[in-house]
């Protein structure tokens, strides 16, 4: 069934007496427009939503774009893999704010990078082979197979963030809605047109159907709904504005990948998560200075944060988190990784490089970390030149940013266990690993059950 018609069969199902198959029957000779009009966008009854879904794939669309869109809580999907993936061949996406010259440059920088990325993928297979002959009991083609792979983990540092990819979702209607105001709220040109897309894709039947599928519209009501979240807009300018009229001079500078802070106080937690994103802050420094600053700076930056809400706005994500606030400074790869964890509540700070960018062992051991750091800083001083938000496509991979996950003890010991695993990326085997030894200190008793595997126990054939 359509996806409305199936939320509509679904909701009188659980208010009729009526069998599955009646309610379908039923619905089958009714208007779903006028149902979900009048119960889901009239009366606010959302669950109702929940109960259609939707299957989107967006295709040649940006890394920066991908990261964006799979930015909701409630989601399923899966994005083309940068493991398993060739990702030199399909040029990269125009971000549509630059002009005739700002895209020339764009274009020759991001060119250097994915000829690094080609030149040091073909000596990482090199290199590794030398290093891991192959083992009896597996077989050639699986071998190569690990190999091109283990040396995608160290070229794709390389990438530039506009490099093209593809993603796949199935969300709830009532999910896609609240993505598609968030993108529609975007900085981001690209993600903007993408809201549109997506709403004119709503209107329409669907792309792709198995012989003999249903070519009603996938989800016609929802779209005409998807307004811009005006709401996250304003809020995001007056946090910005108090921040830069009331914060110390600063920030204060920290680099340490991963700091842990146990937020027992929440309005000061809830203060710091609101400022973090519109900041360079690291979380403890804004944690600490609403802890000090006292109610009523607490309250102003609250105030500040809702001043723009109205009845039909939820509170922003930043009033929700856990008891555990990990600040990570990582790479964006690894961010991409750790991103795909939903059971905790993630935020992010503008992407800049004045963070650095972090160098693969490996490139230092067979001595390519010379080249890799011309042609990192060479698209890190471009970034700086360009205008933003454009200036953000053409940083690598490679480069640091800060980012943070808010979550209770089973995700952290979850992402620590499971992340930490010889089948992982380098880059986020060493974050999970300090997620436990952070854990460790700040919680002995927690920490003691976290079963994560150290970054120096190493398997590289193992998939």
């Amino acid at each position: 069934m359509p996806p409305e018609q199936c939320a509509y069969a679904l909701a009188r199902y659980s208010r009729s007496p009526d069998s599955i198959r009646e309610s379908i029957a039923w619905v089958r000779g009714h208007d779903a427009k006028k149902f979900l009009e009048s119960f889901y966008f009239q009366y606010g009854h959302a669950s109702i939503a929940d109960l259609g879904h939707v299957t989107l794939c967006f295709e040649g669309i940006s890394e920066l774009a991908a990261a964006e869109v799979e930015d909701e809580v409630l989601w399923d999907g899966q994005a083309r893999s940068s493991r398993y993936q060739n990702f030199s061949r399909g040029g990269v996406v125009d971000p549509p704010e630059f002009d005739d010259a700002q895209r020339e440059r764009y274009h020759a920088e991001a060119q250097a990078l994915i000829e690094g990325y080609t030149a040091t993928h073909a000596a990482a297979i090199g290199a590794l082979r030398e290093r891991l002959p192959r083992p009896g009991d597996l077989k050639p083609d699986a071998y190569e197979r690990n190999l091109a792979a283990r040396a995608f983990d160290v070229a794709r540092y390389l990438l530039p963030f506009g490099v093209p990819t593809g993603v796949g979702q199935i969300t709830s209607i009532r999910t896609l809605e609240r993505q598609v105001r968030r993108l529609r709220a975007s900085a981001y040109a690209e993600l903007r047109d993408l809201a549109a897309e997506i709403a004119a894709a709503c209107e329409a039947p669907p792309d792709c159907t198995f012989e003999g599928g249903d070519a009603h519209p996938v989800a016609p009501t929802l779209a005409r709904h998807l307004e811009p979240d005006e709401h996250a807009i304003r809020s995001r300018e007056d946090l910005q504005t108090w921040a830069a009229q009331n914060l110390p001079p600063g920030p204060p500078y920290s680099d340490e990948m991963v700091s842990l802070t146990h937020a027992e106080d929440v309005p000061a937690d809830i203060a710091a998560t609101l400022l973090y994103p519109v900041t360079h802050w690291p979380y403890a420094a804004l944690y600490e200075f609403a802890r000090s600053a006292g109610a009523a700076i607490r309250a102003e930056i609250i105030d500040a944060a809702l001043r723009s809400r109205t009845s039909k706005d939820e509170l922003l994500r930043g009033f929700r988190g856990g008891p555990y606030v990990f600040d990570l400074v990582i790479d964006i790869g690894a961010y991409r990784d750790l991103h795909r964890h939903r059971r905790c509540h993630q935020f992010r700070q503008t992407y800049t490089g004045d963070l650095g960018f972090s160098t693969p062992p490996l490139l230092t051991e067979i001595g390519l970390e010379a080249d890799y750091s011309t042609r990192m800083s060479r698209a890190l001083a471009a970034s700086a030149e360009l205008p933003a938000p454009g200036a953000h496509y053409i940083l690598p991979l490679g480069t640091r940013s800060r980012f943070l996950f808010k979550m209770d003890f089973a995700e952290a010991e979850y992402i620590s266990r499971l992340r930490s695993g010889v089948k992982g990326h380098f880059s986020y085997r060493e974050v999970a690993w300090r997620m436990k030894e952070k854990m460790e200190q700040l919680e002995p008793e927690l920490g003691r059950l976290i079963q994560a595997t150290p970054p120096s126990v190493e398997d590289p054939l193992r998939r």
